[in-house]
């Protein structure tokens, strides 16, 4: 199973007006941009998704939908509150553990648990990545729940993913 550790894409970063708590802020525009460049990114690489699973927080729950438009699969997109803050790694891998015949999952979730979860997929007591918003790190495992560590294949920040696009057009 290939995961795809993803950090949400930038979100406002006050409370006021209408956003009255933590879980609602929303992605401003160039948020909302950087998760597009990094899912357009993937796509070219040839990456697709079987599964999109989200924090239901607002800001990870619109990256997910803009990499689901982007990568195809706004059907294919579920909210786990183990991927909020604070989640339990080992309650999302019996989660995971259901998604039979999924090969892609990608994992929309927040800093410092993001990290926290790509150590425990990788066995390693600390990791020095600087996991950037909207940053996607792939960790493939043997097993859901794994049982012997995944091997991290790699990690794409935003300004490498931006470079690719440049290169692109």
């Amino acid at each position: 199973m290939k995961l795809y550790l993803v950090r949400h894409a930038s979100a406002v970063d006050h409370l006021g007006g209408s956003i009255k708590k933590d879980e609602d802020r929303p992605l401003v525009p160039e948020g909302k941009s950087e998760a597009e460049t990094m899912a357009k990114t993937l796509k070219h690489l040839g990456i697709h998704a079987d599964a999109f699973v989200c924090s239901p927080l607002v800001r990870a729950r619109q990256t997910a939908e803009i990499f689901a438009e982007v990568l195809g699969g706004k059907d294919k997109l579920h909210i786990s509150k183990h991927l909020a803050p604070a989640g339990q790694p080992s309650e999302l891998f019996k989660e995971l553990a259901e998604y039979k015949r999924a090969e892609n999952i990608f994992l929309f979730g927040h800093m410092p648990d993001i990290s926290h979860l790509a150590q425990q997929l990788l066995g390693v007591d600390e990791m020095d990545m600087p996991f950037k918003k909207s940053a996607v790190c792939r960790i493939d495992v043997y097993a859901m729940p794994p049982d012997t560590p995944g091997t991290l294949k790699w990690f794409l920040s935003p300004r490498i993913a931006e470079a690719c696009q440049k290169h692109h057009h």
